[in-house]
């Protein structure tokens, strides 16, 4: 028999000449079980030949090749004799090529990217004499003050926003505001709050028909690092156009002083000016605008001299004032004077409006607008300013750009050069409150001012309405998983701030009138005729006690369902404890208390029910894992923050679980885009910034956007929440490239973290060189000696630094985990450890090629910090399991540490297990078994088994036989694809153990036996919907570029 390496190669071989159909048929038990599983219980891959035979020109995939398939591929066949022994191994061969696996090989080695797409920007003509145009607030963050508000100028052919943080997106989702009609975007400063929606919108934009589509970004010199960052995910296919402007990024030295506006856009429709602002300090001005990345000669401006007070802070700190001024308005046109002149009716009129002179058609003479147009108007002006602190309104203030439109104090009737109409403040109220921005903002003596800034009041007021009503109807059936109200209340949140204005800088009430920014609120500036406030379409505010009424008149028979749902935990309450317990049984006996909805386990034997009688109370008896004996509802509560997948939705954000270990604190699954504001969500916004302080951990699977952007967010917030106490850095766990985005980021925000590979975290790394969660302080040292050296210190890396959390070699095509690397006794010699792939290793990554060269270094430091994270925990594992999605794509095993019961006997601790994104796997199976909970995706419904394959993720019933398959106690189905807006399609038959997760569900370990009870309930809530692809009133084409 050939060897298992041999046996790839020749496999290898094969793919090279048939790439859609490969056979291994010498392969090793061992290697196959990585490929399928023999259990009877676990079918979850069909018939591939008759699937390639239709689809083999899409995406090539692992399965196997018939006779035929060879002789029209030029492979040699091979001779078939009739023999029983050939017959048997032809009916063994027949049954292997039904249970191989079917996956997109290209997409989980990462050689899946699309051709780099030709985006090109939108070129819409402009139109000069528009009939409508406003600037609108769009209001993300307003109630979860978590990020800032964008704001909308339209035009009847152009779009601009400013600022795009997290949530952009699920808000025009929700309010119906089409992303492929924006032509730019406007940064008023670089960081996470102002910019954590924008990675999710570039990817969403290339996604869109078959070119796809970007925009133009503006922003200061700092966007140039949140670009760096971005290339570690944002693939060739979303090419991103920016513009910045300011001091250059990496200055470090004096730099020129540029007071005057920048003048960013100037057509015929509108003029956009930035002034640059950036904290004052004791020692003098620093971070003065000067010209960055775009050409001096190109926008019209220069320096001024340098001085030498002129030094560049911390990137991130420049903020912008924006200045958005319309052409003025014509007088109108006097018919009488044109016909006098000699025009004629005709398109000559419309020149002379666009201020375009014209010959007379019946004189010889040059006819001018001035002719026949009367007095012009000036156009309207809006400003926008962003000043975050209380050391910029010290440089606010001094802007000597701004004296044009200053009404001057000393003399108001002269009135200023220009009038503002409108100024939208996006500062926080500690800011704006203060005596010395009232006096600032009451020199524009004409202008209404617009405060958008986080007001404590506006949590009152939700800004997705679909979410919050989908949250108070899940809360009335079922608050113990649905405990958010869905609507909050300042008595709710019990949050009282502290004013910052001190007793010095009290405000007048006199001072300045200005108006409380609300969601979706307009002020009109074309027609002229109706330039103001415009609240027509502020959406109506709905209260809590209407949202519930609203239920009740749809579905009447929901109180019924409520009174099941109330009786469940009732009856758990009286039957907490134990029926029985047998002291050599690994599983204890739970009492079943709902007989209306029994739980039916036909053919499994992991699961048994009987009906018992306890006195008056009908109850069923169910297996449960001894873990759950004596179980505390203080142990541990699962989170679903986000249940969608690739971009946020109007009922699903995108990835994220929030581990509550109470006392112990807390950590993360997945951290995708607008995670903070679902923490808001849940907890409240006081309660959810001590959620972010009790942070221990933050683990990621892999690196697609949508299971990640919200990190910066929200280790930047953890930072200014803890700076002034004492504290560590958050362990962040996740692919390598992941590291590179976040270092890269860095420089933009503290983010106050120490990053560990997923890969030092595997089975494959424990088993080689031991457990180092497990030594004490001396075997510690001795492991770093056996791996490192006597010295303890890593190897140099190309750049010649050491540093002890980079690893050198990674093939970039294949950033799986490969040969481990130990160190000789030669000092600096490195030699490859034999992975363990093709001996039957559990957790490798099966895409592994031998002969790869690929090295990693254990991180020390990292593990160290693992340990003592587990420990506060009250953990006992974390083992990151390669899965079939992407490179480096893993999912997790969590596994608390063991206790005691009343008799002194070991009890296991609970084990959890989370998928991440994956097609089902042997590796994930195997690290699943008799899991407590296991947390999988199911993208997709059962009917689209090829999509799943396409884009290597889950249907329904393959993550539920999965579960099945490794024994779990109770399988929770996430990551739904958004053609589900609110219930996915599945089928009851096979969920007697699992649940399908909702955004805001929180699990209690204690509840998991009436998990799946309560299911038939939910469903209840849709049963008037129907399944339909909401995103398509947004976007043409749901885009497939995070999944």
């Amino acid at each position: 028999m050939v060897s298992l390496t041999q046996a790839y190669l020749s496999a290898s071989t094969l793919f090279r000449l048939n790439p859609h159909h490969v056979r291994l048929p010498s392969l090793s038990t061992n290697l196959r079980r990585l490929f399928y599983t023999s259990s009877s219980s676990f079918s979850l891959y069909k018939n591939t030949h008759s699937f390639l035979s239709q689809h083999s020109n899409s995406f090539p995939v692992l399965a196997a090749a018939s006779a035929s398939n060879r002789r029209n591929s030029g492979l040699p066949v091979r001779r078939r004799s009739s023999t029983s022994r050939d017959k048997k191994e032809g009916e063994e061969g027949q049954k292997r090529e039904e249970m191989e696996p079917v996956f997109n090989r290209k997409r989980a080695e990462g050689n899946d990217r699309d051709k780099p797409k030709n985006l090109q920007l939108k070129t819409r003509k402009p139109n000069p004499v528009n009939t409508i145009c406003y600037v609108q607030i769009l209001g993300t963050g307003m109630d979860t003050q978590d990020t800032s508000p964008s704001v909308l100028l339209f035009f009847d052919k152009q779009r601009f926003i400013f600022n795009a943080g997290e949530g952009l997106q699920r808000f025009c989702t929700e309010h119906k505001i089409r992303l492929s009609k924006i032509d730019h975007m406007f940064m008023t400063r670089v960081c996470s709050e102002t910019a954590g929606g924008l990675p999710g919108l570039l990817l969403t934009l290339a996604g869109i028909g078959e070119e796809g589509m970007t925009i133009k970004i503006w922003g200061p010199s700092d966007l140039k690092y949140l670009v760096d960052a971005m290339r570690v995910f944002i693939t060739r296919s979303a090419v991103v156009h920016t513009h910045s402007f300011g001091p250059p990024a990496n200055a470090s030295e004096t730099i020129g002083l540029y007071r005057e506006p920048i003048v960013l856009i100037d057509d015929e429709v509108i003029k956009i000016s930035a002034i640059l602002l950036r904290p004052k300090s004791s020692k003098g001005d620093q971070n003065i605008g000067v010209m960055g990345s775009n050409s001096q000669e190109k926008l019209g401006y220069f320096p001024k001299a340098p001085t030498k007070e002129d030094t560049v802070s911390k990137p991130g700190d420049l903020s912008v004032v924006y200045v958005c001024e319309l052409p003025e308005i014509k007088g109108k046109f006097d018919l009488a004077k044109a016909v006098a002149l000699g025009l004629k009716a005709g398109p000559k009129y419309r020149e002379l409006q666009l201020g375009n002179s014209v010959m007379s058609d019946r004189k010889d003479i040059m006819v001018h607008p001035n002719d026949v147009l009367g007095p012009s108007s000036p156009g309207p002006i809006v400003i926008l300013v962003d000043c975050p602190t209380l050391s910029h309104v010290q440089d606010l203030v001094s802007l000597s750009s701004l004296n044009d439109y200053y009404v001057d104090s000393s003399d108001p009737s002269k009135g200023s050069k220009k009038t503002v109409n409108c100024m939208i403040h996006l500062g926080p109220s500690s800011v704006t409150k203060t005596a010395t921005y009232q006096e600032w903002m009451a020199r524009f003596t004409e202008a209404q001012h617009i405060m958008a800034g986080h007001e404590i009041k506006n949590i009152e007021v939700p800004i997705l309405l679909a979410s919050a009503r989908f949250a108070s109807r899940f809360n009335y059936l079922c608050p113990q998983l649905f405990p958010s109200p869905g609507f909050w209340s300042l008595n709710q949140v019990d949050y009282h701030p502290v004013d910052p204005i001190t007793s010095s800088e009290a405000v007048p009430s006199s001072i300045c009138k200005t108006i409380p920014a609300e969601n979706l609120l307009k002020f009109q500036l074309r027609p002229f005729s109706q330039l103001g406030l415009d609240r027509s379409v502020v959406p109506s505010a709905l209260t809590p006690k209407e949202a519930i009424d609203e239920l009740l008149s749809e579905i009447p028979e929901i109180v019924e369902a409520t009174e099941c749902v109330r009786q469940l935990w009732r009856r758990a309450e009286k039957a907490v404890k134990p029926i029985s317990h047998a002291p050599n049984n690994s599983v204890v006996e739970e009492p079943w208390m709902n007989e209306n909805a029994c739980l039916t386990t036909s053919g499994s034997e992991n699961f048994s029910s009987r009906i018992r009688s306890n006195g008056d109370v009908e109850i069923y008896d169910s297996y449960i894992p001894r873990c759950l004996e004596h179980i505390t509802r203080e142990d541990l509560e699962i989170v679903l923050l986000g249940t969608g997948s690739s971009q946020p939705s109007k009922y699903r954000n995108v990835s994220a679980i929030y581990l509550n270990l109470f006392s112990k604190g807390s950590m993360l699954l997945d951290c995708g885009e607008g995670t903070l504001g679902q923490l808001k969500r849940r907890f409240g916004v006081k309660g959810a910034d001590d959620a972010v302080k009790r942070l221990k951990c933050i683990w990621v699977s892999h690196i697609h956007a949508d299971h990640h952007t919200g990190l910066a967010r929200i280790l930047a917030l953890r930072h200014n929440l803890l700076k002034h106490e004492p504290h560590e850095p958050l362990l962040v766990i996740g692919p390598r490239q992941l590291k590179i985005f976040l270092d890269a980021y860095s420089r933009l925000e503290d983010l106050d973290m120490q990053f560990l590979d997923c890969r030092q975290t595997t089975l494959a790394m424990k088993d080689a060189h031991g457990d180092p969660l497990k030594m004490n302080v001396g075997q510690n040292s001795k492991f770093l000696e056996t791996i490192h050296g006597q010295n303890g210190y890593f190897p140099e890396t190309q750049n010649g630094k050491n540093d002890n959390s980079q690893f050198v070699s990674d093939d970039e095509e294949f950033m799986e985990l490969g040969g481990i690397t130990e160190r000789d006794d030669k000092v600096g010699h490195v030699s490859p450890r034999k992975s363990t792939l093709f001996e039957g290793g559990k957790m490798q990554s099966f895409w592994r090629r031998p002969g790869f060269q690929g090295n990693i270094f254990v991180d020390i430091s990292g593990i160290q910090k693992l340990k003592c994270v587990l420990c506060e925990l009250g953990l006992d594992t974390l083992i990151s399991v390669p899965v079939v999605h992407c490179p480096q794509a893993f999912g997790v095993v969590l596994q608390a540490a063991n206790g005691k019961n009343s008799l002194g006997e070991m009890i296991p601790g609970w084990k959890l297990v989370y998928s991440g994104d994956t097609r089902p796997c042997q590796a994930l199976i195997e690290a699943s078994q008799e899991a407590t909970v296991l947390i999988h995706e199911a993208t997709f419904e059962d009917g689209m088994v090829e999509e799943a394959i396409a884009r290597n993720h889950s249907t329904t019933k393959e993550a539920v036989e999965v579960g099945a398959s490794a024994g779990a106690y109770r399988v929770v189905l996430t990551h739904f694809s958004q053609r589900y807006p609110k219930i996915p399609v599945f089928d009851e038959t096979h969920m007697h153990s699992t649940c399908i997760g909702f955004d805001m569900m929180s699990i209690n370990i204690a509840d998991l036996p009436l998990l799946p009870k309560v299911v038939p309930h939910l469903k209840l809530l849709f049963k008037n919907e129907m399944v339909s692809d909401e995103t398509e009133e947004i976007l043409d084409l749901e885009p497939a570029v995070n999944q």
